[in-house]
């Protein structure tokens, strides 16, 4: 096994808890009907084309002009984003703090994220600003599993894949990571992660 020195980290789901879900909940009257808006509407597929650099206003015009009917509903989506914005995830900031005072480690972060919403989360989080290097989908115009925004990353920042360990709470996102030698962790939650962490030899 190798002495890794690397550890690179997903955002939300992994540090950051964002939900669509905590404002949706408002707004719908039970789980049934936000669930088909997120399949037919304002769908994962759409978001991620803002992850990989399409402007907001150009987004919400998209489905607005498609969907009439839904444009209060679609129009919330970025009108109340900083809403579904919640709380760190505690137990895995502790854990990036740990390995922030550790000299024998460098932090990077690896994220779909659109360019124009991220500026809050970098005000709202001082531990975005612990890492050495970020990626943001957004601001490099693609997004994961992309194989090239994994590239980028690795040479953007010198990273040398052997020796790094990188968890994302989509398992999806992890493919492109393995075949480029990187070693993944599906994050699931907290003590999970620093358990399998710990097992790999790094002290967290």
């Amino acid at each position: 096994m190798p002495k890794f020195n690397t550890i690179i980290f997903d955002l939300g789901g992994v540090l950051i808890d964002w939900n669509p879900d905590y404002v949706y909940r408002t707004i719908f009257p039970n789980e049934e009907d936000m669930r088909w808006f997120y399949q037919n509407i304002c769908t994962s597929d759409w978001n991620e084309e803002q992850d990989a650099g399409r402007p907001l206003s150009e987004a919400t015009q998209i489905l607005v002009n498609k969907f009439p009917e839904h444009e209060e509903n679609i129009r919330v989506y970025y009108g109340r984003w900083e809403e579904m914005l919640r709380g760190p995830i505690d137990e895995t900031v502790e854990i990036l703090r740990k390995l922030k005072d550790n000299p024998d480690y460098k932090l990077y972060a690896l994220t779909n994220w659109s360019a124009e919403t991220f500026p809050v989360a970098l005000k709202r989080y001082d531990f975005l600003h612990w890492f050495d290097g970020r990626l943001v989908s957004g601001e490099e115009k693609t997004r994961k599993p992309y194989k090239d925004i994994y590239e980028l990353l690795l040479k953007r920042f010198d990273i040398d894949p052997i020796t790094s360990i990188y968890t994302d709470d989509n398992v999806r996102n992890l493919g492109p990571a393995k075949e480029l030698g990187i070693h993944t962790i599906h994050f699931r939650e907290p003590g999970q992660l620093k358990k399998e962490l710990q097992q790999l030899g790094v002290p967290v």
